[in-house]
């Protein structure tokens, strides 16, 4: 446990020294994204989903993760690529930002 504390107490030093740490991904084989993984809260595969009636084109659906539901993004569709097929493995990223979860 002392060996987890200690990387956990490393990673948050880093914004003191100005370093960053990111995930990044891909939305297509041509373009690479990050973002910051003090955002990140998990990455899983995704679960079945929950679709919303009315609710925006770039909105799958609400995933139901420990209780909590989540809206789901679809990155690609949001910034103009097209919706992987259903059968296609995909994962999500769970983030938090000002105090508000969300999955892409």
């Amino acid at each position: 446990m002392s060996s987890v504390l200690s990387s956990v107490d490393q990673r948050t030093q880093l914004v003191g020294e100005n370093r960053l740490e990111l995930l990044m991904f891909t939305l297509n084989s041509r373009q690479t994204f990050a973002i910051n993984v003090f955002k990140v809260k998990e990455v899983l595969k995704l679960p079945p989903l929950t679709q919303l009636p009315g609710s925006h084109p770039s909105i799958r659906g609400v995933a139901s993760l420990r209780g909590e539901s989540l809206p789901v993004i679809d990155l690609r569709r949001a910034i103009g690529f097209p919706t992987l097929q259903e059968e296609a493995v995909q994962n999500l990223i769970i983030t938090e930002y000002n105090r508000t979860v969300q999955a892409s």
